[in-house]
């Protein structure tokens, strides 16, 4: 086995390494990023959801004072048709 054949080939790989790194350093110095018009009409939307709140309290309101005061109350028949049409759209 020829241990300067190995060598030979070990410096010649190092030797592309550093070549790649150069160029690599030069090229992101001229790096660009361009948002186009649909990207910043998706960052003004998500700006909208985060200040927008995650529940909406006019609607809550009313359905918590009535569970508190024990006055809410729902139909079992309104309710199983609701869980038997919502179960036959999942199938």
């Amino acid at each position: 086995m020829r241990i300067e054949a190995y060598t030979q080939v070990q410096q010649l790989y190092q030797s592309q390494k550093v070549n790649r790194s150069q160029k690599t350093s030069a090229a992101a110095q001229t790096d660009r990023v361009q948002i186009s018009s649909f990207g910043k009409d998706i960052q003004v939307a998500k700006a909208a959801v985060a200040g927008s709140p995650d529940i909406r309290e006019e609607l809550t309101a009313p359905i918590k004072a009535r569970i508190q005061n024990g006055t809410y109350e729902v139909s079992n028949q309104s309710f199983a048709d609701k869980l038997l049409s919502k179960y036959e759209e999942m199938r």
